[in-house]
């Protein structure tokens, strides 16, 4: 991904806030700068189609800066409404990974809203496995659930490669 990508990985992500079931974000940043400021370096991606058309963007954000947390990283996946359905997510998700256990990422985790069960489906195939649930984690600033309290599950995935020695 890069700069030039912003305003449509941008667009995307403004698809998934309207959803109500994919971020506590109520819009995207303003800028591929603001955005980027502490992602995992060589962890943002696109995925695009034959055309060139991108059709949806993965990220990983490290989950602490203490130096015993290097190797755990947060997930976060989005796919163009218009692309979804269609193995977007899996392409992207698998990138990831391999992504990550090059740089010695061991742990990676998501948090996902339990109505976004295609994410967590996404997910589970790919390695990941619920390790609880966070209630009431944090309450919607926007959109039609504004307000209410929202529970995250949390879901993650520890490498069979990196974080063994």
């Amino acid at each position: 991904m890069s700069a030039a990508d912003w305003p449509v990985v941008a667009e995307i992500y403004r698809e998934g806030i309207a959803t109500g079931h994919a971020t506590f974000a109520s819009e995207p940043p303003d800028s591929y700068a603001e955005w980027s400021n502490g992602k995992m370096v060589g962890c943002s991606l696109i995925a695009r189609d034959g055309a060139g058309l991108v059709l949806g963007w993965a990220c990983l954000t490290p989950v602490s800066d203490r130096c015993v947390y290097v190797g755990v990283a947060e997930v976060s996946v989005y796919v163009a409404q218009s692309a979804r359905g269609r193995g977007v997510g899996d392409v992207l998700i698998r990138d990831l990974i391999a992504r990550s256990e090059v740089l010695g990422v061991w742990t990676l985790q998501a948090g996902i809203f339990p109505e976004n069960k295609s994410s967590i489906a996404l997910h589970v195939r790919n390695g990941f496995r619920e390790v609880g649930r966070r209630e009431r984690i944090g309450k919607m600033s926007h959109g039609p659930l504004a307000g209410q309290w929202r529970d995250t599950v949390l879901l993650e995935r520890r490498s069979s490669v990196a974080g063994r020695s």
